[in-house]
């Protein structure tokens, strides 16, 4: 089934895209304003942008039932106007940034295992070579349906030995996490999907206690999985360095120094953290 709406509040996907476009294991097609998306039902979901960001309107293409277009509008926050955000930023050390990137929205992951496995492999990398290793780790163990990448599952890497992920590049103890954490995905003593009905704080406690996990990957998943809307990665090297141009400083802040903004940008420390990543890149 094909769906076609609109949204009345501002909406930059172009900009969305661009930074989905960076992650190359994404299926997106800048030019044509085209996303495939992959969803656990088998099937791939084609989202198009006919509009403009102040006129916003898109057509959702090869949906099997509501159900998962309605998956596609949380995906991507067709679902709360990005209004609010912005004004309650006006005024503030960051206002001008969130006129600059007005109606940009925080995307979530289209996989949990995927943000997850996603997480543990951009620890301590740079942006570049984490993307490179994602697409081999996708590429190697994973499946292409319909030209459209899909992570592969926990059990398929829970099967494996160290010394097979080893050979794509990854240190030993990156390899043992990714093993570790999908053995105990697909044993089912971690239950991803539960995870949707938790608060944040109950998230991060259960995800740090598996090896490899700490509070940068808990909190990258709950952004970027979940879609939560008020974590700040302090550890975060390029918050840092993006937080080091808007304030003009000659160093990196401390964390007590960007600690004492969190009281006025909550409850929306994501979206802070969101535009001030898209500052840098």
């Amino acid at each position: 089934m094909d769906v076609q709406f609109s949204l009345p509040y501002v909406y930059d996907f172009d900009r969305a895209i661009i930074r989905l476009a960076g992650d190359p294991v994404n299926s997106v097609d800048l030019q044509s304003r085209i996303v495939r998306i992959p969803m656990e039902e088998g099937n791939n979901i084609t989202l198009q942008s006919t509009g403009t960001k102040q006129l916003p309107a898109f057509i959702v293409g090869n949906a099997i039932d509501d159900s998962q277009i309605e998956t596609v509008k949380s995906i991507f926050h067709f679902d709360k106007p990005l209004d609010a955000i912005g004004l309650h930023f006006a005024g503030t050390d960051l206002g001008p940034l969130f006129l600059e990137y007005e109606g940009t929205p925080l995307v979530k992951s289209f996989s949990l295992y995927g943000t997850l496995m996603k997480s543990i492999i951009h620890q301590q990398l740079n942006l570049s070579f984490s993307h490179t290793l994602t697409q081999r780790f996708v590429e190697s163990f994973g499946e292409m349906v319909d030209d459209v990448w899909r992570y592969p599952s926990p059990e398929r890497i829970a099967s494996l030995d160290v010394s097979v992920i080893r050979d794509l590049q990854f240190s030993t103890r990156k390899a043992e996490y990714v093993i570790g954490l999908s053995q105990s995905i697909a044993e089912g003593t971690l239950d991803l999907e539960q995870f949707r009905k938790m608060d944040d704080d109950e998230v991060t406690s259960k995800l740090v206690a598996y090896r490899g996990v700490g509070p940068w990957t808990a909190q990258g998943f709950l952004m970027s999985g979940l879609g939560r809307t008020n974590l700040f990665p302090l550890a975060d090297i390029g918050l840092q360095n993006a937080l080091k141009q808007v304030w003009k400083m000659d160093r990196k802040p401390t964390q007590d120094e960007m600690l004492a903004r969190f009281p006025e940008w909550s409850p929306y420390l994501s979206y802070a953290a969101h535009y001030l990543w898209h500052s840098i890149e």
